[in-house]
């Protein structure tokens, strides 16, 4: 597939992060040039300690370096400093098969979307990669994340994506490593910016490269993600489930109670009554919590608008 001249015209960039690797890079850039001729090729060299950064350079890239470790931290400073009409980012293992890159930027710069997701899901990548605890973390995450937003993304953790410069502009990161893909999918579903998801090639790492990804830790770090971004995107409803619980634990103590009142009008069980009581008590203040961070959720989400319909 070949650009239009109009997205020729257009300034777009491809994004890649990398931590040690040397095996790997130059293929990618290659590729990625074969694949987007028109588009600016930038490696971030993440603290390597082989020679990544050099072969990078060598193979035709412009290369920029980011002392703070983690993915995340690299697209930080990379959406801050450069400038483009549509980005894309790729990792630098050589797994994404590039074919659809001219696809993802004309969704771009052509339809107005603001965020394009290579779905690895939906092609070959739980058939490809070995490691059966990842595949289902992503699944499990996928379930979670789109159940929550009512939303279809089929992969919620695939590093192969393009942005929108209204997106990388606005687009506020709080975490530092990898997961910063799961953080992306949430912004971008809670602030209703327009996704698009298309199915992308997926091979394992070539022999010699070794994954940076430690599926416990990373996995772990992932879910604690989309939990506390959970909480922060969603106030009401994550309150409101706590409220529920603790509502439902407090009347259901309080049922002995009763039942001794009703047939005695005694109260012999006078601390249950005091325990259920502010479990109760401490529902409905959980439920005002909700209430009151849903409505400055609420506000932010109208201060966002407001801003990027200035721009």
């Amino acid at each position: 597939m070949s650009l239009k001249s109009n997205e020729q015209d257009a300034r777009i960039v491809v994004l890649i992060p990398c931590y040690n690797e040397a095996i790997t890079i130059a293929k990618v850039v290659a590729d990625v040039r074969r694949a987007l001729p028109v588009a600016q090729i930038i490696v971030c060299d993440n603290n390597s300690t082989d020679d990544t950064a050099q072969i990078a350079r060598d193979a035709g890239a412009l290369v920029v370096a980011e002392p703070r470790q983690g993915k995340g931290n690299v697209l930080r400073s990379l959406f801050r400093n450069v400038d483009a009409d549509c980005y894309l980012i790729i990792d630098g293992d050589d797994t994404y098969h590039v074919d659809q890159l001219p696809r993802m930027a004309e969704l771009v710069l052509n339809d107005g979307v603001d965020m394009v997701v290579g779905d690895r899901i939906s092609s070959s990548y739980l058939e490809v990669n070995q490691r059966r605890f990842h595949n289902f973390g992503n699944l499990m995450l996928r379930f979670l994340i789109n159940k929550m937003f009512k939303s279809e993304v089929p992969d919620i953790l695939s590093g192969l994506r393009a942005f929108s410069a209204t997106f990388v502009k606005n687009f506020p990161i709080l975490t530092q490593g990898f997961e910063i893909e799961t953080e992306m999918t949430i912004y971008a579903l809670d602030n209703n910016f327009l996704v698009r998801s298309i199915p992308v090639g997926y091979n394992n790492r070539p022999e010699g490269s070794t994954s940076k990804l430690n599926t416990f830790s990373d996995g772990f770090k992932v879910i604690k993600t989309a939990f506390s971004l959970f909480v922060h995107y969603k106030p009401l409803l994550f309150f409101s489930i706590l409220a529920c619980i603790l509502f439902l634990a407090g009347a259901i103590g309080m049922i002995p109670v009763f039942v001794d009142y009703f047939s005695t009008g005694l109260v012999p069980r006078f601390p249950t009554l005091i325990v259920c009581g502010f479990t109760i008590l401490l529902s409905l203040l959980l439920l005002v919590c909700g209430l009151i961070l849903e409505v400055a959720n609420t506000r932010h989400k109208q201060l966002v608008e407001i801003l990027m319909n200035k721009k």
